[in-house]
């Protein structure tokens, strides 16, 4: 077969996974392997991953679980219940790779292991995500993003500029840990496919906060004090007259294109700014003089003069004025879906060009129950006292049988 790096790239089309996993860093690294083609059956409880339930959310869908569960299968069992435990462990002898984030225990104890898998004659890549790992002094403690962003040191790495920790805004140690982990597994499943061995992938959100901070984390060690937030001057944020902007200069040629810009050809003589190294040192000095020069400036006036002459800068821009960037629409940055319910929701094309294809809707809670088992070789009899012993749930829209 030979494959294209155009779009509609989709080099793992005919591989399926197991998606045990719930809340984010999972979930997007089993998504991030649905945009590269893979089948993906997302098991979940009767009532639903937990993140359906979290921040704007409607009916047993929110935006977290549209996002990073849009075009998987749902299967919604009962991993407790001995029969569910068998349909979840027939699904996984037909799965290439399985992904969970349950803690060791409850996973053994489940028997959905890497180790009682591989008991079982299944050669799966087997993605294991945990807070900190399987073992040690906090193996078991949770761990939220928030949590993770404090105990890694992230929140002091995002210090204000007072020296206050702040949180990251968005879920960074669980979108990360998702990105590494889908790397990890495709590694994976390359030696697999040339092996045919199983592999044990383990991931832990600890890990991959620190690997993100490596740089800043070795320079404090290793100075023994806190590093600078900004490694040159000017580079900051300014007002303008309608907005703010970031302005930057990493080196003498960019501090030179913004004296030009700015008609301030005397800076370029001030023995206060002749290298970076004492622009740092006057810093509060040099911010104070380029906010007075720009504060009077429009953003449009300034960004086409710092345009004009090459000056590093860019508009501070709201989440609307992201979606109306014009990089963003000439690359179809983002497209809206409809989701039942929630209706129209905003998303973020694939960082890399993975499929022609409309975004696909998030599936309802057991939406794929029915079709599922089917799929298995179950007949419609047999679904429906699955269904009444409550080990299986299907969807309201799916059929007449609901869990009891």
């Amino acid at each position: 077969m030979t494959l294209k790096s155009t779009l509609g790239f989709t080099p793992l089309a005919g591989f399926k996974v197991l998606d045990l996993s719930q809340g984010v860093a999972g979930p997007y690294c089993a998504e991030l392997l649905l945009h590269q083609g893979a089948e993906v059956i997302k098991v979940e409880p009767a009532e639903g991953d937990w993140v359906r339930h979290v921040g704007v959310c409607h009916d047993g869908q929110s935006t977290l679980s549209s996002t990073y569960n849009a075009g998987k299968k749902s299967l919604a069992v009962d991993a407790k219940n001995p029969q569910g435990k068998a349909l979840i462990l027939a699904l996984a002898k037909t799965a290439d790779i399985v992904i969970q984030n349950f803690r060791p225990q409850v996973v053994e104890r489940l028997g959905l292991d890497f180790d009682s898998l591989q008991r079982l004659g299944m050669r799966p890549v087997y993605v294991s995500i945990s807070g900190y790992g399987t073992d040690g002094p906090y193996a078991d403690n949770p761990a939220t993003d928030s949590v993770m962003q404090a105990d890694s040191g992230l929140m002091n790495t995002n210090r204000d500029a007072s020296g206050a920790p702040q949180r990251v805004g968005f879920l960074l140690a669980d979108i990360a840990t998702g990105i590494y982990a889908a790397q990890a597994c495709t590694a994976a499943l390359l030696h697999r496919c040339r092996t045919g061995e199983g592999k044990h992938v383990e991931v832990n959100l600890f890990n991959v906060c620190c690997a993100l901070q490596s740089t800043v984390i070795s320079e404090e060690v290793s100075a023994g004090v806190m590093v600078k937030q900004a490694v040159s001057a000017p580079n900051g944020v300014f007002r303008a007259a309608d907005g703010q902007l970031t302005i930057l200069a990493l080196n003498n040629t960019h501090f030179h294109r913004l004296c030009d810009a700015l008609a301030l050809p005397h800076w370029k003589s001030d023995p206060r700014f002749a290298t970076n190294t004492l622009r740092l040192q006057h810093k509060t000095e040099l911010h104070d003089a380029l906010a007075r020069a720009v504060q009077h400036r429009t953003v449009n006036d300034l960004e086409q003069l710092f345009t004009q002459h090459s000056v590093l800068h860019a508009r501070v821009r709201t989440s609307d004025d992201v979606v109306q960037h014009p990089q963003a629409r000439h690359l179809a940055t983002f497209q809206t879906v409809h989701q039942p319910e929630l209706g129209e929701v905003l998303v973020a094309a694939t960082p890399w060009p993975a499929s022609t294809m409309p975004p696909p809707q998030a599936p309802r809670i057991g939406e794929h129950s029915r079709a599922i088992l089917m799929g298995m070789g179950l007949e419609a009899a047999a679904i429906q006292q699955l269904v009444n012993d409550g080990v299986v749930a299907l969807s309201s829209g799916d059929g007449e049988c609901k869990s009891s």
